[in-house]
């Protein structure tokens, strides 16, 4: 068995070699729908001969935007890949001028929607793209062609052998996809990864999943799979001849859950921490010994290390997983074996219970640009350690710079920016790509991230302020859902704080507080402000003097994508916060 070098490669060594009968999974109409191997590929073959029959050529540029993952996604992406067009994913819930300008920018030619909604936000910007010959949607809408046409039209095989003509011409380094940065700041820039960008760093990151083919295993998809995260790992569990099934949304996750039973997942920071956040809100409202017990479970969870724990702390964490840890493995099927972490920082407390729990987290790191894992922590071989990113992949090269830079060099740094070669030069350098994250790799080989280095900035008394590590700190309170670090060229730091709404009405009804009915109500309480304020007060002796957080202000917003507070991957737009809160900043600074 030869290993792949082309992404498209992926589907039919599975289908020759371990096939799989639930290789992709999707709930249609309340049913689990199967999609085979042998399927998969001659769906895909289908597609490839049905874009060539719509004219679509060799560097076309194909956008796909799906408000959910789909079995049709991984269909209509190696259908583009093995006739050498690009598949453009773009997010969903950016705006529809971003569509405009990501469709224009990569000079699309045909474009694939999820549904009605991601449709007429495409519609209200068509006019302004006379590239994009027709559109498809995977479902049923009036006026628009449907997937299954595109099937349809691929039915014929008699191009069959222009399809396998060109799949035979494209090389690993032949250009796979265009993935746009959802962009903190400025206009989205057009990522380009070939074959063996993305290819290397699956097979770079596979020896640092413990499954092999010899058994069958489960993974629940629903991080985007536009995400370069997501869909990298989804190539890996295809080679890896693990099933993949589709979560229905992050509503139904529970259910799904129970429904699948999954082995792995992989999550942001944020799922984990609201899974956290609800367990212990259920824990909290116990009473007497139960309660106790609980709280014991976590105090332990919390001192956890993945090894040399010791005779007397195994025997109370066996006691632990019984008595109060094995209902957490429950809640997530009761199979799971790993679920990987990535896109922001993960706190080293949950890092720690959940391990403790009998659930392996793992938290890794990388970028768009470098496919996107650097570096991946692994239980096995003393291989993981709480607050790191763990060791880099076998792959890829790590260095820091002398301004603590990580730079990166491999076979999964991007081939550059998309019509932007002046910004390409800028960030790859002989070789080395520059992460703008600071950190440092400590003596056993783990990588520590610190900081983001265009974010960290200056007092007006001359101390640099790193706020990531500050705001990643803060989050630990159970108070604080979203924290902004503020104070460039200013005396002192200070924040703006989206407030945990529901654990702090929990807490208001167990300390019987009457706070209002309403967010407004809620973030003008004294109460809660005096409470929030002892938990900075806490949190701030971690720090110096220089970076504590003197003031801060609380917003009754929910910070979120749709409200352009965050990016697509759960990042702050610092400059957007900035300017949808300048009263508060005022009132910081200047009141």
């Amino acid at each position: 068995m030869i290993d792949p070098t082309r992404l498209f490669d992926i589907p039919y060594l599975q289908r020759d070699h371990f096939p799989l009968s639930d290789a992709l999974v999707t709930k249609v109409n309340g049913e689990w729908v199967k999609t085979s191997s042998e399927e998969y590929v001659n769906k895909a073959n289908a597609i490839s001969r049905a874009l060539l029959r719509l004219g679509i050529k060799e560097n076309d540029k194909i956008a796909v935007i799906t408000n959910r993952n789909h079995t049709n996604w991984n269909i209509l992406d190696i259908g583009i890949l093995q006739i050498g067009a690009q598949n453009v994913p773009i997010y969903p819930t950016i705006s529809a001028e971003d569509y405009q300008y990501i469709l224009s920018h990569s000079e699309a030619k045909y474009c694939v929607v999820s549904d009605i909604e991601v449709y007429e936000k495409l519609i209200s910007v068509k006019d302004q793209l006379p590239l994009i010959i027709d559109i498809c949607s995977f479902d049923q809408i009036d006026g628009c062609k449907n997937f299954d046409q595109l099937l349809a039209l691929g039915e014929d095989k008699s191009n069959q052998a222009e399809v396998d003509r060109i799949k035979d011409t494209i090389t690993p380094d032949h250009l796979a996809t265009l993935i746009y940065t959802s962009g903190t700041t400025g206009k989205p820039k057009g990522v380009m990864l070939s074959h063996n960008n993305i290819l290397s760093n699956a097979l770079g990151s596979a020896d640092r999943i413990p499954f092999t083919r010899d058994e069958k295993y489960r993974s629940l998809s629903f991080l985007p799979i536009c995400h370069v995260f997501e869909r990298m790992l989804i190539y890996l569990y295809q080679f890896n001849g693990v099933a993949i099934y589709y979560a229905e949304s992050i509503d139904k996750m529970g259910d799904n859950l129970k429904e699948v039973k999954p082995n792995v997942m992989t999550v942001v920071p944020r799922l984990l921490e609201k899974v956290y956040d609800k367990i212990f809100t259920t824990g909290s409202a116990l009473t007497g010994l139960k309660k106790r017990i609980f709280f014991w479970a976590l105090e332990l969870g919390f001192k956890y290390q993945p090894y040399d724990r010791g005779f007397f702390y195994n025997l109370q964490l066996g006691f632990a997983r019984k008595l109060v840890f094995k209902k957490w493995v429950e809640a997530l099927g009761g199979n799971i074996k790993l679920i990987v972490s990535g896109s922001a920082a993960l706190q080293p407390r949950l890092a720690r219970v959940f391990n403790a729990a009998g659930i392996v987290v793992v938290e890794g790191y990388g970028l768009t640009e470098t496919s996107p894992v650097i570096a991946v922590n692994d239980k096995r071989n003393r291989g993981m350690r709480a607050g790191t990113v763990g060791k880099p992949i076998s792959n890829v090269e790590v260095k820091i710079a002398e301004d603590g830079e990580i730079l990166c060099k491999g076979p999964n740094v991007m081939l550059g920016y998309y019509k932007d070669e002046e910004k390409t030069k800028s960030v790859i350098k002989d070789g080395y790509f520059h992460t703008e994250d600071i950190g440092k790799i400590d003596e056993d080989g783990f990588l520590h991230i610190t900081d983001r280095k265009k974010e960290m900035f200056k007092t007006s008394g001359g101390k640099y302020v790193a706020p990531q590590m500050i705001e990643n700190t803060m989050k630990h309170s159970r108070f604080i859902e979203q924290i902004m670090v503020i104070g460039e060229g200013e005396k002192m730091p200070a924040a703006f704080i989206q407030p945990n709404f529901e654990f702090i009405r929990e807490w208001a009804r167990r300390k019987r507080i009457n706070i209002g009915t309403t967010d407004e109500e809620l973030v003008k309480n004294e109460k809660v402000i005096e409470r929030i304020a002892k938990e900075i007060d806490h949190i701030n002796k971690k720090f110096g003097k220089w970076e504590q957080v003197k003031k801060f202000e609380l917003t009754p917003e929910v910070w979120s994508t749709d409200s352009e507070h965050l990016t697509p991957t759960l990042k702050l737009r610092r400059k957007i916060i900035l300017a949808k809160y300048h009263d508060l900043y005022e009132k910081i600074y200047r009141g």
